[in-house]
């Protein structure tokens, strides 16, 4: 395995690559979170670079990572921590903004202007977002609005990912990882050993109940969605939410009742054979016996932590689909 971590001075007109010590861990999230890059390096008389440096790591030629450092820390031993984000690290900027007429491609392009982001292939929504409000909000929060609302509305999940330095948008279906007969797949033989659980305690809901204040007619109009065989299973377990100008009430909550109304399970990989294809929002073939319940389907990454360590390469992987949730 070959791995290549180039660090560049303030400046950028020098490029180092440095010792590391005790390995590297990429970690990606699919939603409301960064990529970041965490590595130790040994502090010499040549190594010279500071918060901001940009960091590049390539693994068997393989674009991994491209972002920048944020955080160091050391000890008396020299040795330093580096921990490094890429450029989705600024959309934790927080802003009012206030957009009509655009689909949420068109509103993280806009964005990414504003916040002189670099922008890659970026797949069109289609939904067109009728008008919106965002106030003292994150970006990351915008664009999870943005895209829930297409996905509430026409039935289809976008990943955005930074793509070694480049912003990207994805529909789900493309994210599989590999193609035809040659999907990659986790199974017994690939993962050292998973941690699986099942629940009604968080993100199940068998009753879900919308409100919109109508200025208009003065009146609070109501949406329900409900499933009367879940909660006599369960009891009430109520989702409750208010609803912005232009939402369609019904088809959100029976969209929502649809998503929500079922035993949640979670299911974590530990330890599988590394593949540098894979990243939060990939999609991987799972095919395991988990002991009340077989799975062999596409499941949908919503976390992975790579470790290069020497001539080794794991990943941890935290998955959903179905039932499953992160």
């Amino acid at each position: 395995m070959n791995v290549e971590l180039l660090v560049a001075n303030e400046s950028g007109s020098k490029v180092y690559q440095p010792a590391v010590e005790e390995g590297i861990e990429w970690t990606t999230q699919r939603a409301g979170t960064p990529g970041k890059l965490t590595f130790k390096v040994l502090k010499d008389d040549i190594l010279d670079f500071t918060e901001g440096s940009a960091v590049r790591l390539k693994v068997d030629g393989d674009e991994v990572f491209y972002g920048f450092v944020f955080t160091k820390s050391r000890q008396k031993d020299q040795i330093i921590t580096v921990t490094a984000y890429d450029q989705l690290r600024y959309l934790n900027n927080k802003d009012t903004k206030v957009y009509e007429g655009k689909t949420a491609t068109q509103f993280i392009q806009m964005l990414a202007a504003d916040y002189r982001l670099n922008v890659g292939d970026m797949e069109d929504t289609g939904y067109v977002i009728a008008s919106r409000v965002e106030e003292n909000s994150s970006l990351f929060d915008m664009i999870g609005n943005a895209l829930d609302l297409t996905l509430t509305n026409t039935g289809n999940m976008f990943v955005l990912f930074d793509n070694f330095g480049k912003l990207t948008l994805k529909s789900l279906d493309k994210m599989r990882v590999g193609e035809g007969d040659n999907y990659l797949m986790i199974d017994e033989e690939t993962g050292e050993n998973f941690d699986y659980k099942s629940s009604i305690d968080s993100q199940t809901y068998n009753k879900v109940k919308l409100t919109y204040d109508n200025e208009k007619t003065g009146t609070r109009e109501v949406y329900i969605a409900q499933s009367g065989e879940n909660m006599n299973k369960w009891g009430i377990l109520q989702y409750f939410d208010t609803l912005q100008k232009g939402e369609n009430g019904q088809a959100k909550a029976d969209a929502l009742l649809k998503l929500y109304n079922k035993k949640t399970r979670n299911l974590k990989i530990q330890n599988a054979f590394g593949d540098n294809r894979v990243r939060a929002g990939s999609l991987i073939v799972v095919n395991l016996a988990l002991g009340d319940m077989s799975v062999k389907n596409f499941m949908l990454v919503e976390k992975c932590i790579h470790t290069y360590k020497e001539s080794e390469h794991w990943m941890t992987l935290t998955l959903r689909g179905g039932e499953f949730v992160a």
